[in-house]
């Protein structure tokens, strides 16, 4: 089933293309270029029409990299791969979620907020397969084939997601390490309007990790941010919503009561 796709520019070498509800993006120029992350199931035909009108007809990206393993960001696998023959590659953490070995732990409908958390209940957290494709990102920090860029350990979303910075324009891709949309409320995804807010509650289970990453993209001082839902953002309004979002991360991200709240009597 084809998923609806949207392409707009988020930097002037960084091209969003919207599935539905989750971004990715294409980076570079025609000279070499890569795919950050693989959107929902049914979408590997849309992002390769998007990568053709961006770079021409039968361009390949030199990697993929993946910020992490959720359903959301690696439906496109493996159909991708019946076009595209290239090396994958995600933080060692992550690895396990990629090879078949472990799942995710399950999403929490219970978190309130929305229908996107109601429904998440029926989101996907098994494992898939990657195979021989996909390796560790390297150790030294840099990004195979995105020069200039470096990956940084956010945990707290999934234990090995990963954010990529540059810091020559301060261009941040975010993954769902924060977003700029509430996630859980479908009345939000639908409107779009910019706010920044914490990683999706329904499919965070680590919230402490994800208050320290939160504090150490916004340390960073982005100018632009690329994230893995809603619109891109950048100037004052990205640094006061991250601001806001660093002093009163409780408040805006944490959910009241849920599988993965600390104190929470569920089991």
């Amino acid at each position: 089933m084809a998923v609806t796709t949207t392409v707009d520019q988020a930097a002037p070498d960084l091209v969003r293309v919207r599935n539905l509800f989750v971004n990715l993006y294409l980076s570079g120029t025609k000279d070499g270029w890569v795919l950050v992350d693989a959107g929902l199931q049914g979408s590997a035909g849309a992002i390769v029409e998007a990568a053709e009108e961006r770079f021409g007809a039968g361009t390949s990206p030199r990697a993929i990299i993946l910020t992490h393993g959720h359903f959301d960001h690696v439906g496109a696998f493996p159909e991708l791969f019946e076009t595209w023959d290239v090396p994958v590659y995600a933080h060692p953490r992550e690895l396990p979620h990629l090879t078949g070995q472990a799942d995710y732990p399950p999403p929490d409908p219970t978190v309130g907020k929305g229908a996107m958390a109601l429904l998440s209940f029926a989101y996907p957290a098994k494992a898939i397969d990657l195979g021989q494709r996909v390796r560790a990102l390297p150790e030294d920090g840099g990004v195979p084939e995105m020069p200039g860029w470096r990956w940084i350990h956010t945990p707290g979303h999934t234990a090995g997601h990963v954010c990529l910075f540059r810091e020559d324009d301060r261009c941040l891709i975010a993954g769902d390490a924060f977003v700029t949309v509430e996630q859980e409320s479908l009345y939000a995804v639908l409107r779009q309007e910019q706010e920044v807010h914490g990683p999706p509650a329904y499919f965070t289970p680590d919230w402490a990790a994800a208050k320290r990453s939160v504090e150490a993209l916004a340390a960073l001082r982005p100018a632009i941010a690329a994230t893995g839902h809603g619109t891109p953002m950048a100037g004052e309004a990205l640094t006061r919503g991250l601001a806001a979002l660093v002093a009163n991360f409780d408040a805006i991200a944490v959910p009241d009561h849920g599988r993965y709240v600390a104190d929470d009597p569920q089991p």
